[in-house]
């Protein structure tokens, strides 16, 4: 939001600390509308606390979800009900995902945190003949398109974090996995590489500072 008054964004920092919501989990049903209504197994890169990973439990068998964060690993388990089909593993993304092969393969605002190329032939040799992958991501603001998204983000931003706290401050404070550090790729970067990883993709910007990215392996 480079494009506001300083004393604008600081009232804003103060306003969002105050009313948080999850951008990522705002995706997390769009995600589900990607899959097919039912599948063996799903792999949830960067699963932080285990949210979407229990919601794929609804469209797989089973489901694994990855994350370089012990604590937040240990912290999806305690979150997780014991019969529900979910395993969790802390360790890196790329050399953590032995030799398996899932039918289903998520990653939500982690993949800026990993060598973007590398990360997407990971994902690509680990699914499954007709599997479908699927990312929600954060990229750099360039064009001018990513300019006007974000500033029309500004506003719905404010409408859903008084929407989801109903108005008023959160009483405590609220888990977040929104990124920890600022993209360093272009949406147009990321299209043209993902493109010649993954034939066919489908790449889309969004609001809230994302984009979308789903493809599927013949």
């Amino acid at each position: 939001m480079p494009l506001l008054p300083r004393r604008t964004l600081r009232a804003l920092e103060r306003f969002h600390a105050a009313r948080p919501w999850d951008h990522n989990a705002h995706f997390h049903r769009w995600i589900l509308r990607q899959l097919p209504e039912r599948v063996g197994s799903a792999l949830d890169v960067g699963c932080g606390s285990g949210d979407l990973a229990r919601l794929l439990t609804g469209r797989a068998a089973r489901v694994h979800g990855i994350d370089a964060d012990p604590a937040i690993t240990a912290r999806a388990r305690e979150l997780t009900p014991r019969a529900t089909p979910v395993t969790y593993t802390a360790a890196d993304a790329l050399t953590g995902l032995g030799g398996r092969s899932y039918d289903v393969i998520t990653c939500v605002a982690a993949l800026h945190h990993l060598p973007f190329p590398e990360a997407l032939k990971a994902f690509r040799d680990h699914l499954a003949p007709g599997g479908t992958l699927v990312i929600v991501g954060v990229a750099r603001e360039h064009t001018p398109v990513d300019h006007l998204l974000g500033i029309a983000s500004i506003p719905l931003n404010v409408l859903m974090a008084l929407l989801k706290n109903r108005g008023r401050p959160a009483p405590r404070p609220v888990s977040m996995t929104a990124p920890t550090r600022p993209a360093d790729l272009t949406f147009s970067e990321i299209a043209r590489e993902a493109r010649a990883v993954l034939p066919g993709v489908r790449l889309r910007r969004r609001l809230f500072w994302r984009y979308t990215l789903v493809w599927r392996r013949l």
